[in-house]
């Protein structure tokens, strides 16, 4: 019989529910307690899961409640701190919510602190447990629509970070090869904020891996997305074929030499929900004490191309990863598109 392991969950936003909700349905886990500041975000805990110890911070909840597996669902800034602390606890497992936090170099801190302890992680990017996108996944691998050349994405009333993260790290696991740049530009013209963090009315990233495949995504508060049941879409363009998916839909389309004129398939759903699902693959990575650390790997990696796209926007350049290695370049006057008035230097793009 598989081993059942306790859980508790820091945060109940919106993260923190699914994984509450996740925990109560699977079979493999005990829920016993919950942790959020706000006593707001508590009430509902404990009326659907009477039983559950609610605390209003996750230290008591720790030091009073320790479990085997911690879920990190608290908004990204903190998301550093509060796993630094759940890693005092003798721990079998955590979960830590997508991005891993709200700048790439915590996040490398974050994860690199689980691995030192070899334990078990789960970052729950939906996409990479659903079977549509793993067909997917095995139809570009297998070479049937040729070689990869462009990823399109269109995403509308989401944005880089909070929804381009999922997007990205879809593309960091499709291309398998390091990413060289990145180029982008935004307007933040009507301050919009999303889940804590400010973000952008509309923009344009562009990246590109050392291997010359493009990526091009919109996303914004209203991108036209030029497919009629989606709002969101992604087109996976090859030498001999492209496919195209809507983000959770279960169905793409694919045409190639076998569909010439393109064949929709419908993509029977998994059980259960994203996070249950690697709420579940973690339970079975704690089952034999190892850690696969792949899909963490790919979030941190997706996370250094959003922040990439947000300082190439503010800096109006484009900027080459790793980040570790980008210096932020000189301001200056030049001005794209104006006249050459002959003097100030420059170069003569004639001689390149």
């Amino acid at each position: 019989m598989a081993r059942t392991y306790t859980a508790s969950v820091v945060g109940a936003g919106s993260g923190g529910k699914l994984s509450l909700q996740a925990l109560d349905a699977s079979n493999r886990f005990e829920l016993v307690a919950v942790a959020d500041i706000s006593e707001t975000a508590r009430k509902p805990v404990a009326e659907c899961y009477p039983g559950v110890r609610a605390f209003a911070n996750h230290k008591t909840m720790f030091a009073q409640c320790p479990t085997d597996v911690v879920c990190v669902s608290t908004w990204p800034p903190s998301h550093l701190s509060v796993t630094r602390d759940a890693l005092a606890l003798p721990l079998k497992g955590i979960l830590v919510e997508k991005p891993l936090s709200d700048n790439v170099e915590d996040g490398a801190i974050l994860l690199d602190l689980i691995k030192k302890k070899n334990l078990p992680v789960a970052v729950p990017h939906g996409l990479l447990v659903a079977a549509h996108v793993h067909r997917i996944l095995n139809h570009v691998k297998n070479g049937e629509i040729g070689n990869l050349k462009l990823v399109e994405i269109q995403c509308n009333k989401w944005d880089i970070i909070n929804a381009g993260i999922h997007w990205l790290n879809f593309v960091v696991k499709l291309v398998e090869e390091p990413f060289v740049h990145v180029l982008a530009a935004y307007d933040k013209s009507t301050r919009t904020y999303r889940d804590g963090v400010q973000v952008e009315t509309l923009a344009v990233t562009s990246a590109q891996t050392k291997s010359g495949v493009r990526v091009v995504m919109h996303t914004g508060d209203q991108v036209h997305v030029n497919h009629n049941s989606s709002g969101t879409v992604f087109r996976l363009l090859g030498t001999q074929g492209d496919i195209e998916f809507y983000a959770w839909a279960s169905r793409y389309r694919m045409r190639n030499a076998e569909y010439p004129t393109g064949e929709l398939f419908d993509v029977p759903q998994l059980m259960g929900t994203a996070h249950q699902r690697h709420l579940e693959r973690l339970a079975e990575q704690m089952d034999c004490e190892g850690a696969n650390y792949e899909i963490a790997d790919s979030s941190l990696a997706a996370l250094e191309l959003c922040e990439a796209a947000y300082m190439s926007a503010r800096y109006g350049c484009a900027v080459t990863l790793p980040l570790s290695d980008f210096v932020k370049p000189v301001e200056n006057d030049w001005e794209p598109g104006k006249p050459y008035c002959g003097t100030g230097g420059g170069r003569d793009g004639r001689k390149l």
